[in-house]
């Protein structure tokens, strides 16, 4: 019953912009912690935000600046804006809820960044 479903990732060029959106259903979305993480090739999946079910917000430190998270709880939806992107910004992108001691996540999203 559980479904998490990214959008909006694609080709951008440096410097380019892109709002990635995770829609959920099939969870308490209005009590959950959400984020989104990326994993590219032949590296460990790394943290690139976080926001609570209230709105505190942490980012990791190679997006520090550029994202910004955001969150509508009325629809259900996690977003992330990202602006300035950089050819190491190349990755899956990841939505991730947490609540009630269960992590689920999305089957990702590729962004890619090339001229």
């Amino acid at each position: 019953q559980v479904s998490l479903v990214e959008s909006g990732g694609g080709l951008v060029q440096p410097g380019g912009s892109l709002r990635l959106s995770c829609t959920v259903s099939g969870i308490r979305f209005s009590v959950a912690g959400t984020g989104w993480y990326r994993q590219a090739p032949g590296k460990e999946r790394e943290l690139v935000a976080l926001i609570s079910n209230v709105g505190f917000t942490i980012y990791g430190d190679s997006v520090k600046g550029r994202c910004s998270i955001s969150r509508d709880n009325a629809k259900n939806s996690l977003y992330l804006q990202m602006n300035s992107l950089k050819f190491e910004d190349t990755a899956v992108y990841y939505c991730k809820v947490a609540v009630s001691g269960n992590e689920y996540w999305g089957e990702g999203t590729l962004v890619t960044v090339f001229p």
